[in-house]
């Protein structure tokens, strides 16, 4: 099997196109993966070692039903109706890991995995992207009432203590996680896409500050 080179593999990774032609971006189907085995991990234990139904704020994002969708089709539909960049991907991936380290007691199942990643993609778009569709809009796209979708932001907040920042290092290390999924190597740069988003709304608040004082010369 031919051995995929460093810069094929952070283009197929990272990048798309905005055409509505564009394939879904690799990393959807890496970050998808992923869950798919913390799923069928999870699964096993719950199996051989019964787990103590505890009373938990995280049992909000238990759904009443479980969706009759795969983690690779629910996060496909999120892009093709959000065209959320790849960063924002990632970025959601460390939110769940922060989310899951911050909860131990929490397990992603079957029941709360699409509440989870609907309400972390929403959130990182949020934080990384400059423009945003509303709530009620992701809440469609998730196949949640627009009441649901405003909750699970809210309690996910008070959850991780609202520490949604993610810094450049954090960053490059989720994505070198990421990459070694599809590369023995691993160890590749990232995209600039975080990065860029960063300079941009520091430009923008500098701006807004040289704004306000034009308007008070």
């Amino acid at each position: 099997m031919a051995l995929i080179s460093p810069t094929k593999l952070r283009y197929d990774l990272y990048s798309y196109s905005y055409h509505q032609d564009s394939k879904t971006p690799l990393v959807i189907s890496v970050l998808a993966s992923l869950i798919e085995r913390t799923l069928a991990r999870n699964a096993r234990i719950a199996k051989n070692c019964r787990w103590p139904q505890l009373p938990s704020k995280t049992r909000v994002f238990d759904g009443s039903e479980t969706p009759d969708m795969t983690v690779q089709s629910y996060l496909e539909r999120i892009f093709r109706y959000t065209r959320a960049g790849p960063s924002v991907y990632v970025v959601a991936y460390v939110y769940i890991d922060r989310f899951c380290q911050l909860h131990p007691e929490f397990r992603v199942g079957p029941s709360n995995v699409h509440r989870l990643l609907i309400t972390t993609i929403m959130l990182a778009s949020k934080y990384v992207e400059d423009m945003n569709y509303r709530n009620s809009y992701f809440a469609r796209v998730g196949g949640l009432t627009a009441e649901e979708m405003n909750r699970l932001e809210v309690e996910f907040l008070f959850l991780v203590k609202f520490k949604l920042h993610v810094n450049v290092s954090v960053y490059e290390s989720y994505c070198s996680h990421l990459e070694r999924e599809v590369s023995i190597g691993g160890g590749y740069q990232i995209e600039r896409t975080l990065r860029c988003a960063v300079e941009i709304k520091s430009n923008q608040r500098e701006e807004t500050r040289y704004n306000d004082h034009r308007l008070l010369l």
